[in-house]
């Protein structure tokens, strides 16, 4: 299973901010939008940078509260890691536990085409076992 198959049933929709607006309306559109990071982009295809919930709390532990008073940019991650629609759930997986992130954007090119969360790949993985062990009771029961 790839990365393809998870934007066809999931869709390909990203939320997306600009560099420049404030920390409090981030945690805003993160509410709003019910997603656990926003994929920072200025003109809507490039990533500069993700903001995570990750990102704003260490950013509380670091500055404070002045923190709240930031802009995305000062508190988004800006290298991000991205992958394309080839890759495996098993290459995600890989990925995301050696990065200690959750989320992850998806190219094609430079441009943005969707993002995978850890919990699309856990769905996508637990639908794969269950599909798995359907076959084995089924092959079972026909030998």
């Amino acid at each position: 299973m790839n990365v393809s198959a998870i934007l066809a049933e999931k869709g390909t929709s990203v939320f997306t901010l600009k560099s420049q607006i404030g920390i409090m309306d981030a945690i805003s559109a993160l509410r709003e939008n019910k997603v656990g990071a926003l994929v920072v982009s200025d003109d809507g295809q490039s990533i500069d940078g993700i903001l995570s919930e990750r990102d704003i709390v260490r950013g509380v532990a670091e500055r404070g509260a002045a923190c709240l008073d930031a802009k995305v940019a000062d508190l988004m991650t800006r290298d991000v890691i991205t992958c394309s629609e080839d890759a495996t759930v098993s290459d995600l997986m890989e990925l995301m536990t050696k990065g200690r992130f959750r989320h992850l954007p998806v190219v094609r090119g430079n441009a943005l085409v969707g993002i995978v969360s850890i919990g699309d790949i856990v769905k996508r993985r637990i639908a794969d076992v269950e599909r798995e062990a359907e076959e084995i009771r089924s092959y079972i029961a026909t030998a």
